[in-house]
C-alpha cells in the first residue's frame, strides 16, 4: 500500500496499518484500489496546502529514507461511483491527528474520500488544521463500511455477548446523542465494557449508559487500507 520501496516501522501506532478488514465479498475493494483512494486523499490534502502532491511526496519520502514510486492506480473505476460510507483517519508518529467521516452511504466513494479528508485534515474539532511543516509525518488511512444495521439486544449482558471485538464498528445513539467506534478502535481498547464506556462518553454520556439497555445500538463492518 506504500508509495515508497520500503516500509516504515509501525511502531507506536495503536491501528494496524496496510489491512483489510472484510466487508461482504462482492463490496470488497483490491490493494490497487485501496492505494488509489489513499493516493486521492493525499492530493486532496496537498492541494488545500497549496503544495504539489508528486513534490510533497518525494520530500516524505526522504524524510523516512525511501524512494518515490509513481502511483499509477486507477481511479476512474466504476466501483469509485458507488455510495459508500468512509472514514478518512490520520496518524502522526503514531498518535491520531484526525478521523472523520460518513457513516450513511449518500454520496460516491471518491467524493466522500475527498470531503472527509479535508474535513480529518482541516475540520476535526479536537485538532488545530493540519501544516505544510506536518504533511510529511502523517499516516492516511481509508475505511471503507458497510451499511450499519440495528443490533437487538435484551440488557447489558446480553450486549456484551453479542457484540464482536476486532470486527463490528459500533454507533451509539440516545435521543440526540451519536457516537462511533471503528473497529481498529477494539485494538485499543480490546474489553467490551471499556469500549462502550468510551464510546458513551465520546457522544456525551455518562460512562456506564450503556448499561442501561436503552440505547439503540447498530453494528458495521469495514474494509480498510493504511500506509505502514
Amino acid at each position: 500500500m506504500n508509495i515508497f520501496k520500503k516500509k516504515r516501522s509501525n511502531q507506536g501506532r495503536s491501528e494496524p496499518g496496510n489491512k483489510k478488514r472484510a466487508c461482504t465479498p462482492s463490496d470488497q475493494l483490491n490493494p490497487d484500489q485501496g492505494h488509489a483512494l489513499i493516493r486521492l486523499a493525499r492530493q486532496t490534502i496537498c492541494k488545500r496546502l497549496g503544495i504539489a502532491y508528486e513534490d510533497s511526496e518525494r520530500s516524505r519520502g526522504a524524510f523516512y529514507g525511501e524512494s518515490f514510486i509513481e502511483d499509477t492506480s486507477p481511479l476512474d473505476e466504476t466501483v469509485f461511483k458507488e455510495n459508500r460510507g468512509v472514514f478518512v483517519t490520520l496518524h502522526k508518529q503514531g498518535q491520531l491527528r484526525g478521523c472523520i467521516g460518513s457513516l450513511e452511504a449518500s454520496a460516491p466513494m471518491k467524493v466522500s474520500v475527498e470531503e472527509n479528508a479535508i474535513n480529518a485534515a482541516f475540520k476535526d474539532p479536537r485538532f488545530s488544521p493540519l501544516t505544510v511543516a506536518e504533511y510529511d509525518q502523517i499516516d492516511v488511512e481509508i475505511s471503507i463500511l458497510t451499511e450499519p444495521k440495528p443490533l437487538e439486544y435484551r440488557d447489558a449482558e446480553d450486549l456484551l455477548a453479542k457484540l464482536r471485538p476486532g470486527v463490528d464498528g459500533v454507533v451509539l445513539k440516545k435521543g440526540w446523542a451519536k457516537a462511533t467506534f471503528l473497529p481498529q478502535v477494539w485494538d485499543s481498547l480490546p474489553k467490551p465494557e471499556s469500549f462502550l464506556s468510551q464510546l458513551c462518553q465520546k457522544a456525551g454520556l455518562p460512562a456506564k449508559d450503556w448499561k442501561t439497555g436503552d440505547l439503540e445500538i447498530l453494528t458495521y463492518q469495514v474494509q480498510y487500507f493504511g500506509e505502514t
